[in-house]
């Protein structure tokens, strides 16, 4: 997450989200913006549920990524514990986004 100048962490929520949109759309129904918003977080959910990578052009790409079984420890007890495979979410950022978070 982005930092402020300050060092604190910012963090924007999906409600948000939606009203900054709705603010900057004073035309649009805030319910209609909602539904939008959740649309597009839904496909993007689905998409990776199927294996499917999402690219959106200068902005970045969702991608799953597989983590195969591996045996772990419990931090407390130190104890070896096996940990399954699981598929994660993956992210990369796209060439425009890097170049906008590098300019300010």
């Amino acid at each position: 997450m982005p930092k402020s100048r300050e060092g604190a962490v910012n963090a924007m929520t999906k409600s948000e989200l939606i009203l900054r949109l709705s603010q900057l759309n004073p035309h649009l129904y805030q319910r209609d913006i909602e539904r939008l918003v959740s649309t597009i977080f839904d496909e993007i959910a689905e998409a990776l549920a199927r294996g499917d990578r999402v690219e959106l052009r200068g902005f970045g790409a969702f991608s799953v990524k597989r983590r195969d079984a591996r045996t772990g420890r419990n931090p407390r007890t130190g104890e070896s514990v096996q940990v399954t495979r699981k598929y994660i979410p993956f992210f990369k950022t796209g060439k425009q986004l890097r170049e906008r978070l590098n300019t300010q």
